[in-house]
């Protein structure tokens, strides 16, 4: 079973892996093409109702395939309005063909007629909320019309996640939908077809540029809007809370403080003008800061425990401390790490050790990635936590669910390049789920570190991975 914003990300993942979305939008429409034949016989009129986005692209390719039938398609609104390029390509292969093809441009001209079979392809899995017009009177021909209504991917008005519908739905009696089950249809009183549609099961497993379309910000953004981090970190080191911090913020947090203590604060804030200070006093976290690390953390929407902290044993009792009484969300990195297993705690844990820190925790590991993503996922399932294992190949996983990256470059060995995933990791957490900030931070760390080399050769830093982030981050670069 898949969301509709995951479809969405593994649709675009399917497309950088080499398989066009020409070539989906084909065998969706023959995947529709042969739903419509298993309902009616050659001969039988066809209504199908299109809408201009690329689920009414599928039905217009399933037209071609439907030669036989007496079919008009009804195309909702102009066709220069048509949304996709590969909508607007197959529209234009209907008219060639000279297929019987309406445009419907005002909701009071939608007429089917006396169809023995309507296929909804008004609006697919990525459109939620109210039917507007023509759709709205179009869904309601569709149900006052006395034949067996196909839907392509689902009912025109229904939540393909919720299955709940704003206001007025198509009320389909069969649906086709492709790759997976969506969660809604579950709802939805419909016999339902999963067509498989040549989607890789590669786009699943390996992050890919999809994973980042859900980072998109509303135009009506305020500030704190996309997260606070707390960074607590240093000590022994000081370039690793900045690294982290600076990281938080070009991933996209909206502010950034970090809890160190006052020893290094002074370098820590040298770094950047943009970070924000909350020290403590002595050189190094011990468990009399923890109650002043629990106030700070509780006014944050991700903490990011680990960077630069060291080894001490006093350090280690204080991490476990917090990590006991917090509750919130927290990534863990570094010599923080080997706490983990111990501790007994209610927080959101997203763990990022590399392979010897994975195995200081007690989990295993493997050369060969496909037999470590199986360890690892056995290992997060132990947890009860996500893990992010960095390597050639990095392995997310939460127990239920696992992904591979495999950006990234033997350059990026280089130190630091840890604290910068966590601090991006951090921000991500923010606004996404612990395992979908692991994937795509873990994404966009490797896609930066690439960028880098491209741009420098492997004498790269770790900072050159944060002047990066941001355009890692956006879907359509590189």
């Amino acid at each position: 079973m898949i969301t509709s914003e995951r479809m969405a990300a593994v649709d675009r993942n399917a497309e950088a892996l080499g398989v066009p979305r020409k070539q989906l939008m084909e065998s969706s429409g023959n995947a529709v093409a042969r739903a419509v034949r298993r309902l009616a016989d050659p001969g039988a009129s066809i209504a199908v109702v299109a809408g201009r986005g690329n689920n009414g692209g599928d039905a217009l390719v399933a037209a071609r395939f439907l030669d036989g039938y007496d079919l008009t398609v009804h195309l909702l609104g102009r066709p220069e309005t048509i949304a996709t390029e590969i909508a607007r390509e197959n529209w234009t292969a209907l008219e060639a063909a000279e297929c019987d093809a309406k445009t419907v441009t005002d909701s009071a001209d939608i007429a089917l007629g006396d169809p023995e079979i309507v296929v909804d392809a008004m609006l697919g899995t990525g459109v939620t909320g109210e039917l507007r017009e023509p759709e709205a009177t179009a869904a309601e021909a569709i149900n006052r019309a006395d034949a067996t209504v196909l839907a392509v991917d689902v009912p025109s008005g229904v939540d393909a996640d919720t299955g709940e519908a704003a206001g007025r739905s198509v009320d389909a009696d069969h649906v086709v939908t492709f790759h997976d089950d969506k969660p809604g249809l579950a709802s939805v009183d419909a016999d339902v077809t999963v067509a498989e549609i040549g989607i890789p099961q590669a786009a699943e497993r390996f992050t890919g540029p999809g994973d980042l379309l859900a980072l998109g910000r509303p135009e009506q953004s305020h500030k704190g809007d996309f997260g606070e981090v707390l960074v607590v970190g240093g000590g022994p080191y000081s370039g690793a809370p900045a690294l982290a911090a600076h990281a938080a913020l070009r991933a996209g947090a909206d502010l950034v403080r970090v809890a160190c203590p006052e020893s290094i604060a002074s370098e820590v804030q040298g770094y950047s003008e943009n970070h924000i200070l909350r020290p403590y006093d002595g050189t190094r976290l011990t468990p009399a800061d923890v109650d002043r690390v629990l106030s700070l953390a509780a006014d944050h929407d991700a903490v990011v425990v680990g960077p630069g902290l060291g080894s001490h044993a006093e350090t280690l009792a204080a991490v476990g401390d917090f990590l006991s009484a917090y509750d919130g969300t927290a990534i863990v990195d570094a010599d923080a790490l080997q706490v983990v297993p111990e501790v007994e705690t209610d927080a959101t844990l997203l763990c990022t050790p590399h392979q010897g820190e994975l195995q200081q925790m007690g989990g295993e590991t493997a050369d060969d990635w496909r037999a470590r993503a199986d360890l690892v996922a056995e290992f997060a399932a132990d947890l009860g936590h996500v893990l992010l294992v960095k390597g050639a190949y990095d392995v997310v996983a939460d127990g239920d669910d696992r992904r591979v990256n495999r950006t990234g470059n033997p350059g990026m060995t280089v130190g630091g390049t840890g604290d910068v995933l966590a601090g991006a990791a951090g921000a991500l957490a923010c606004v996404r789920s612990p395992f979908e900030a692991a994937a795509v931070a873990a994404y966009a760390n490797g896609r930066a570190g690439d960028a880098a080399v491209d741009d420098n050769g492997y004498g790269l830093v770790a900072s050159d991975l944060v002047d990066r982030l941001p355009a890692a981050l956006r879907e359509g670069d590189r």
